[in-house]
């Protein structure tokens, strides 16, 4: 099996590909970010599949997933996260990926869950596949206001502060409170981090 494997944790990295070099007998090459998967992929490719993490740099969550699918329609992926809610797995899948695998998953089954995918066959968990659906209001959500949900769909998409204030009809210096608000409540440095915590916890910008 040849498996490119792109994570921005090194220890990530080293842990799964020493999985899968020792128990699964796997070629395993890494990559710490989308580009460089990307690039990996454009001159050593294809793989028996490749594992692009959720969150990490580039990947912008499902918008990385369907960018790849279209450069390398041919190319096996699946979908690595550690925090992305089930919905995201269901979603990965219906967007092309071959399987789901959360990073809490134990070394075993992670082997078995990769020969499945290398086979031809999709894999999602059966706790995440019998998941169909999750309630509205999510733990991520329910933290916040409503009009702090509405500023944060705005840096999702990537509005200005001047942008969202004219969308909301509010002055800019409230916009701006918000935002700072929003990254102390979300653990983030500034307003593009924000933006990609939401994304991986699946909240759905308006």
């Amino acid at each position: 099996m040849r498996i490119l494997l792109a994570d921005d944790h090194e220890m990530v990295r080293d842990t799964i590909s020493a999985y899968l070099e020792t128990e699964g007998r796997a070629a395993v090459i890494t990559a710490p970010d989308y580009v460089s998967a990307m690039k990996t992929l454009t001159a050593k490719g294809p793989f028996d599949l490749v594992l692009l993490d959720f969150n990490m740099p580039g990947m912008n969550g499902l918008d990385g997933l369907t960018d790849a699918l279209t450069r390398f329609p041919d190319q096996a992926f699946a979908i690595l996260s550690g925090t992305a809610p089930n919905r995201i797995a269901h979603q990965a899948v219906d967007c092309g990926a071959i399987g789901f695998i959360p990073k809490t998953m134990g070394a075993k089954s992670l082997i078995n869950a990769v020969r499945f995918m290398v086979a031809g066959e999709t894999y999602v968990p059966a706790n995440v596949l019998a998941d169909q659906g999750e309630a509205t209001e999510t733990e991520f959500t329910k933290q916040l206001s409503l009009r702090e949900r509405q500023v944060l769909s705005g840096l999702c998409h990537g509005r200005s502060n001047k942008e969202i204030a004219r969308t909301l009809d509010l002055q800019e210096v409230t916009i701006k409170l918000h935002v700072r608000t929003l990254c102390k409540k979300l653990n983030a440095k500034n307003r593009t981090q924000a933006a990609l915590i939401a994304k991986d916890a699946g909240f759905q910008a308006d």
